[in-house]
């Protein structure tokens, strides 16, 4: 267990300083706001909070429309940011046209009405994270069952004699809990495909929930008080997690689209052609299977050791293909079967010994290019899956060869 725990942190190390360094952001920032004088705050900054978030919102959308590239989840998260800024634009407007009675309004707990449109918010927001973890399985049937249940409690609460608003205002934490069993499936998924993970594991999607989480956490916060400033550090985070999300959205790869479809496609080179020589000549039956896994077991290893395909930083699971020419649910299984491990775990501890190979041979060879030479993307990479494979990082390991 405490083995479990040790990676779980050199893995998500930094996932928890961002989200510990947010919220104290966040606190700092809530108690400087309850000093700004409620004229300020309702005359100049809450329309400069506005006209941002809007301008953020529309420039955001335009940008992921015009690049969505087919990827739907892009798509969703414009519309996403085109449901925020209309619904701060009808605000801004309100505010324009009566000021006073808009401020009234918000200077008291929110009303159920209120409390619906905020989860509506954050249920649009919660679709992206869905379709970017399991794609084509959010669609507008699923999206409006769970809505649902928001339309029957604010019923409820017109109706019974107490009120519903926590329970309306914690909705949205249920469906981020629900999200967390789509990430374990997608961080396994994406283990079994690739060999680097940057760019595609659940690390960019936890940290787009925990602001979404502190978003939240300010609104429930909104719905219990009732001063002006209580939307000051609400406003200034969205725009910041609107510009951060919008950016990283942007410049994400789809690790979907690199795996699209499952058809073998292996190639009518020497080696392709002799593997499945190999294997046909295997006699049929239950008895042979093992003779079969430990054949391809061989050609597998064969290939690792002379063509050391895991050099290359983008080494992934269809180039098994090139020598044992099936689909890429048998090669998953097959990786797991053989060597008890997902196909990311196997291609880094190759990649880890080759390591150890030239930190022994040539010790005077720095991080970086040992890093570079053995296909970790990164030198913090190396170090983070050096350390938890060996229990030491290279340097402590290089010290013990001495």
């Amino acid at each position: 267990m405490s083995k479990r725990i040790w990676e779980l942190w050199l893995d998500y190390k930094s996932e928890v300083v961002f989200m510990l360094g947010s919220a104290c952001i966040v606190v700092l920032s809530t108690w400087l706001g309850s000093f700004i004088p409620d004229e300020v705050y309702d005359n100049i900054l809450t329309p400069i909070f506005n006209t941002g978030t809007i301008v953020v919102s529309f420039g955001g959308a335009w940008m992921l429309f015009r690049r969505s590239e087919g990827i739907k989840a892009r798509r969703l998260f414009a519309v996403a940011l085109l449901v925020w800024g209309t619904c701060d634009l009808i605000y801004l407007v309100g505010w324009a046209v009566a000021p006073h009675r808009v401020m009234d309004m918000a200077a008291y707990e929110l009303t159920t009405y209120e409390l619906v449109l905020g989860n509506l918010l954050g249920w649009v927001l919660l679709l992206y994270p869905t379709e970017a973890l399991r794609p084509g399985w959010m669609n507008w049937k699923r999206a409006a069952l769970q809505f649902t249940p928001v339309l029957l409690l604010a019923a409820l609460d017109y109706v019974l004699p107490f009120n519903l608003w926590p329970f309306i205002a914690l909705y949205p934490y249920i469906l981020l809990v629900f999200l967390f069993n789509h990430m374990h499936a997608y961080h396994k998924w994406c283990e079994d495909n690739f060999s680097s993970l940057d760019n595609i594991d659940v690390r960019w999607i936890i940290r787009y929930c925990v602001m979404l989480f502190i978003v939240g956490i300010n609104y429930v916060w909104m719905c219990s008080t009732h001063y002006h400033a209580r939307g000051f550090t609400q406003q200034w985070f969205v725009v910041l997690m609107f510009v951060y999300a919008t950016e990283q959205i942007l410049f994400r790869k789809d690790p979907w689209k690199e795996v699209q479809g499952d058809n073998v496609q292996g190639t009518n080179s020497p080696t392709t052609s002799n593997n499945l020589k190999l294997l046909q000549t295997l006699p049929n039956g239950e008895a042979s299977n093992s003779e079969a896994h430990e054949a391809e077991r061989r050609i597998f290893e064969h290939w690792m050791a002379d063509g050391r395909p895991y050099l290359n930083p983008d080494f992934q699971l269809t180039d098994l293909r090139a020598v044992l020419p099936t689909n890429r649910t048998y090669l998953s299984q097959f990786i797991r079967e053989a060597y008890g491990c997902s196909f990311f775990h196997l291609v880094n501890r190759y990649r880890v010994e080759e390591a150890q190979r030239l930190m022994s041979a040539h010790p005077d060879m720095k991080l970086t290019e040992i890093a570079s030479a053995c296909g970790f993307s990164s030198p913090a990479v190396f170090s983070r899956t050096f350390t938890r494979q060996t229990g030491l990082s290279p340097r402590e390991w290089s010290a013990t060869q001495k």
